[in-house]
């Protein structure tokens, strides 16, 4: 799509595949996320976004995700990607930043369907976007938080290695919770990053992303193969 080359970016692994979704994908997605993923008993995001009964959960990210195209600027983007593993939708991985193009500093989230959990996917997907972040984009940081009871997200941190940078308040359900705060250096990322990660498609994107090919990293030839 010669207007929105975005939708041409992809990043993957050996396993998986990072993308924006089309309305196909975004169906599949929003079905996965009506299918569950987190226990009712607990809640890892600040906007209780799953607390909403069907249809209006798959209705809310079909939106959410459309929203993100339409609001794209390159002084503030989030690249939502659909992760894909043998042609099915399993979760999302974003990333995003403000004033990339100066502050050099992105922020990631994620989810993964219930089934897919536990699986070693979360960690991968996250070294993904990462490669994207650092290797392709030539990100000088990446910021992070989870709530202190998301063990798993906090494990995913901490292996990719992160550095703990402080706490922060929020509401959660309309009850005080306290979430932590990392960040990870280029430094750090190149000690840990992965090296089965392709980015594919990344020239035609960087005026979107708010740079130009001349600020580019040099390890972003490495990441394409």
């Amino acid at each position: 799509m010669d207007c929105w080359p975005l939708y041409g970016l992809r990043i993957c692994t050996t396993r998986l595949e990072l993308r924006l979704p089309d309305l196909d994908l975004l169906d599949e997605l929003a079905r996965l996320a009506a299918h569950g993923i987190h226990d009712p008993d607990t809640m890892p995001f600040s906007n209780s976004w799953t607390d909403q009964p069907s249809p209006q959960l798959e209705r809310s990210v079909f939106q959410h995700h459309l929203l993100q195209i339409a609001q794209w600027r390159p002084e503030r983007w989030c690249f939502n990607a659909v992760v894909i593993h043998h042609g099915r939708v399993i979760g999302i991985q974003d990333l995003e930043a403000e004033e990339f193009a100066v502050r050099r500093s992105v922020d990631t989230a994620s989810w993964l369907g219930r089934e897919y959990q536990g699986l070693g996917f979360g960690k991968e997907m996250r070294a993904a976007i990462l490669a994207l972040g650092f290797g392709a984009l030539g990100a000088e940081e990446a910021l992070t938080s989870a709530f202190t009871d998301s063990v798993a997200s906090l494990g995913v941190t901490r292996s990719l290695g992160y550095e703990e940078n402080g706490t922060s308040r929020a509401a959660r359900r309309g009850h005080l919770a306290v979430r932590r705060n990392f960040r990870l250096t280029r430094e750090r990322w190149l000690g840990h990053q992965r090296q089965d990660v392709i980015v594919e498609g990344v020239e035609p994107c960087l005026e979107l992303f708010g740079i130009g090919t001349d600020t580019v990293s040099g390890d972003e030839v490495a990441l394409r193969r």
